[in-house]
């Protein structure tokens, strides 16, 4: 890390920890947004610590791994979307903002923008949007005549269908019928960019990467303080060899999702994403169900804060496309290399991690 990002990254954490917890989790569960906690990320100025100003501003590499630490408290606001909304307007020329913002480009859907009597209109079908019906604007990439724009779209007037998630937050639906749009709230889509849905799925794959590392440390805390036959239950070798198992896969998914993160900018980063997702997806499985195993009914008990992160883990792992559909996308990119190809292409690929770790081992030094 550079000592911007530490420094960053330890504040974070510490604000995070005052505001998250059992009381704001039930709160949000019931409806209740929780504008003071929203307030005080605004106040350290993490919803827009990617957008470019006269300061020393956090790289994408430096300062979207908050959405791991997100992640990890399980924090029911969407600051990782809003976080890359506003680098994505900054980029795009368009004005950022400190309300939150909404993400809305769910896998294989197409919203389009076209000139309608002389009007600037948008038409298509929104899907389960996280926080659509708390968030005064909602980004979506649509498609035009011309290029892909970057649409922010008041939801002033937007007629929501509400529902909830596994983990009772909101993921709202509504049909767009030619709705207007100010020419002042879209433009071109920011050129050399991950597309909308693969920005969704990065900040997904960071996120459940900090949810399954703490529900690694809930479970080794537990199966150590659980006795059973006189001696804690992390003694048994079948438990150790469990959460060895989680050990291994919240390694893996944090390296996926982090390497990721550092292909932004660059031809590989939409490779890099699907591998992510994918990757980080198939752990979320072993992760939580290990997580459950150890702690056994009590894990599903309110009383335990276990399901505040696996509930999230289930949720995220469907969002911004699943396993199956970023594995569909990777297998498209292979078979794309061509026969004479494909080594060409994975070996530049294990070239460009490798250079990435060296690059990262000399800065450490």
């Amino acid at each position: 890390m550079t000592d911007l990002q530490n420094m960053l990254m330890d504040t974070a954490n510490r604000l995070l920890n005052d505001i998250s917890g059992r009381g704001l989790w039930r709160s949000a569960e019931k409806g209740t947004w929780p504008q003071k906690e929203w307030d005080a990320l605004v106040e350290m100025g993490l919803v827009q610590a990617l957008v470019p100003d006269a300061g020393d501003t956090p790289s994408p590499t430096e300062a979207l791994p908050l959405a791991e630490l997100a992640g990890y408290h399980a924090l029911p606001v969407p600051l990782a979307e809003s976080l890359v909304g506003n680098y994505l307007l900054a980029s795009a020329g368009l004005r950022s903002t400190d309300q939150p913002m909404a993400l809305a480009c769910p896998a294989g859907a197409v919203v389009r923008l076209s000139r309608v009597d002389g009007q600037w209109r948008v038409s298509g079908s929104l899907r389960r949007v996280a926080w659509g019906r708390d968030v005064p604007r909602v980004l979506l990439m649509a498609q035009s005549d011309h290029a892909p724009a970057l649409v922010n779209l008041p939801t002033a007037g937007l007629s929501w269908r509400t529902d909830v998630s596994l983990a009772g937050e909101p993921r709202d639906s509504c049909d767009l019928d030619e709705v207007s749009v100010s020419p002042d709230d879209f433009a071109v889509y920011p050129l050399g960019e991950p597309s909308l849905l693969e920005w969704g799925a990065l900040i997904r794959s960071l996120q459940m990467a900090g949810a399954m590392r703490r529900v690694l440390e809930l479970s080794v805390q537990y199966a150590n303080e659980r006795e059973q036959f006189g001696r804690p239950i992390g003694k048994f070798q079948a438990v150790q060899q469990q959460l060895a198992a989680a050990a291994g896969q919240v390694a893996a998914a944090g390296s996926a999702a982090n390497f990721a993160v550092r292909q932004v900018g660059t031809r590989d980063a939409g490779f890099a994403i699907a591998v992510a997702k994918a990757r980080v997806g198939e752990a979320a499985g072993v992760v939580t169900a290990v997580g459950h195993q150890v702690h056994a009914a009590m894990g599903f008990t309110q009383e335990h804060t276990l399901h505040y992160s696996t509930r999230r883990l289930w949720t995220w792992r469907d969002e911004f496309g699943n396993e199956a559909f970023w594995q569909q996308k990777l297998g498209a990119l292979a078979a794309a290399q061509g026969r004479d190809g494909l080594w060409a292409f994975l070996t530049a690929l294990q070239d460009a991690g490798q250079m990435d770790h060296e690059t990262r081992e000399e800065h450490h030094e």
